[in-house]
């Protein structure tokens, strides 16, 4: 239990850096404005893109009419809500280690992350075009 209890303090401090609008100031120098905004942008743009996702899921459990795989839509639907929610936690994640990096003058954070958002959307395409292929040969 010491190893839960530690992941458990350094998950709630991140969230309390990321919540405490002073703790990025609170490091480095002030920096260019324009760098800040950027990275600004850029966390809207992954707000955007995680909404997206939560609106399609939201569609898929609404609109998608019953796939040939029983519950395929609702396994859609759900993906899609959490997938959708994972990119909206980590955009803060990234506006947050990338803002103190600016402030620290140190390399910015690399990131997997948008390279295998990238291929799970990929993924769940070719899932979805294999499912209404599947139903098109069934229906006729």
């Amino acid at each position: 239990m010491p190893g839960t209890k530690r992941i458990i303090s350094v998950v709630w401090q991140a969230i309390r850096r990321w919540f405490d609008p002073s703790a990025p100031r609170s490091v480095g120098a002030t920096p260019d404005y324009r760098f800040s905004l950027a990275n600004e942008r850029t966390f809207l743009a992954w707000l955007r893109t995680g909404l997206a996702l939560i609106a399609g899921g939201l569609a898929t459990a609404q609109f998608l009419p019953p796939l040939p795989l029983r519950h395929l839509r609702e396994v859609i639907a759900v993906a899609l809500l959490l997938l959708g929610a994972t990119v909206a936690v980590r955009a803060v994640d990234h506006w947050a280690r990338t803002e103190r990096a600016i402030r620290l003058g140190d390399e910015l954070p690399a990131s997997r992350f948008p390279a295998v958002l990238a291929l799970i959307v990929a993924v769940g395409a070719l899932l979805l075009v294999v499912a209404i292929l599947v139903k098109g040969a069934g229906g006729r």
